[in-house]
């Protein structure tokens, strides 16, 4: 959306017309735009209205109900953070006692939204001109939330005692950028604030390796229904864990911490496949905690190289998805072939890791038939490659 879109989008006419518009349907688009123009409505404000009203119906899976009032550019959508996890984010700001927070990278404004609902005083900031005055329209039902245009690394921190950023991690034509010298701004440079104000937060990649993570961090990595979705890392009061890793489970209205003992993440031994499979959330993955994981279903690893983990009996955890293990054997195609057509399975769900085994070219080459369904996982078992079949508990 250019100036001259938002700028008619926020004139009266603009405001009703897109409250108006009916739920996006991407069929109906073409038609309702021509409708509009026929009608004698500016193209330029109809643009502007359909690009946002697609942009809402996106932003219902990250925003809920809150996307249908706000304002978005594409970019800034793709990099928003979700409800749920914007809401922990605040959380950790107000637990710590915190009033005034700078959010140094603010975007759309989805973090600085939910820091100011929950009483902080909010200072936004986005350096992008258009984005910082959307950002001021998703704001303005929070008289204790300004936005500035500009660059965050420049605030005046005076009277701020807690930073947030979200730096930039995609090129300009959308390229994911990996290295934290290239954010925007850098990685580096955003940590140098924690010198002048201690309480700072940053929402990062969740690929990021453990070694560019700072000492004093306290990293927490985020999944939203089994979907990882960042890493968090903390600083000083905003992390009452103190230095080190955990994971942060949200589904279905729940939150579950994963977190190593106090001597360190747990480290587990690995073991012939037993009546049960643990898969570990990503986050948990990422946090590099699956022997925490064994330990807390009694268990142990299928390989030392393999996030998988495996029991005897039955112990349900949040933190990792249960199978039964049905069957196993040793990686052969004509093998794999003959057991599932003497089941007559013809619906295969194929789970991998520790394999170069290509999913959709292995169904291929099984070439099922049948109606009943299986579930396979094809992983190593004590460095050999192994298919074991489990069903879901």
């Amino acid at each position: 959306m250019d100036p001259a879109g938002l700028t008619a989008l926020l004139a009266p006419e603009g405001w009703a017309l897109l409250s108006a518009l009916p739920p996006y349907d991407e069929k109906l688009a073409m038609t309702i735009s021509q409708r509009l123009r026929d009608e004698g409505l500016d193209p330029v404000l109809v643009a502007a209205a359909l690009t946002q009203s697609r942009l809402r119906a996106k932003a219902h899976a990250k925003l809920g109900d809150f996307a249908d009032g706000m304002l978005f550019t594409q970019a800034g959508l793709e990099q928003a953070t979700r409800l749920e996890v914007g809401a922990h984010h605040a959380r950790r700001y107000r637990d710590a006692g915190l009033t005034h927070v700078a959010d140094l990278t603010c975007g759309i404004g989805a973090d600085a939204m939910a820091f100011a609902g929950v009483g902080l005083r909010v200072t936004a900031s986005d350096v992008d001109e258009m984005t910082a005055a959307i950002a001021t329209v998703n704001l303005r039902h929070f008289p204790e939330a300004v936005v500035r245009h500009g660059d965050g690394l420049t605030l005046d921190l005076a009277g701020i005692d807690g930073l947030y950023a979200d730096p930039a991690r995609r090129t300009s034509r959308g390229t994911r950028v990996f290295d934290p010298a290239a954010y925007a701004p850098s990685l580096d440079s955003v940590l140098a604030l924690r010198e002048s104000v201690p309480a700072l937060g940053l929402k990062l990649g969740p690929g990021i390796p453990h070694a560019a993570l700072p000492d004093d961090a306290h990293a927490q990595w985020v999944s939203v229904d089994g979907d990882v979705v960042e890493v968090g890392l903390w600083f000083g009061p905003l992390a009452p864990e103190g230095p080190g890793r955990s994971a942060l489970l949200l589904a279905r209205g729940q939150a579950h911490v994963v977190a190593p003992g106090p001597d360190g993440p747990a480290l587990a031994d690995a073991g012939p496949v037993g009546a049960y499979l643990y898969e570990p959330d990503g986050a948990v993955i990422r946090a590099g905690l699956v022997g925490d994981v064994a330990v807390r279903v009694g268990g142990r690893l299928v390989d030392t190289t393999i996030a998988y983990v495996t029991s005897d009996s039955l112990r349900r955890d949040p933190s990792a998805t249960a199978y039964r293990v049905l069957d196993t054997m040793p990686f052969g195609l004509k093998r794999l072939r003959t057991y599932l057509r003497e089941r007559g399975v013809g619906r295969l769900t194929i789970k991998k890791r520790g394999t170069a085994v290509v999913p959709e070219q292995l169904r291929k080459q099984l070439d099922l038939r049948g109606d009943a369904e299986a579930t396979i996982v094809l992983t190593r078992v004590a460095g050999h490659q192994q298919i074991l079949v489990v069903e879901v508990v």
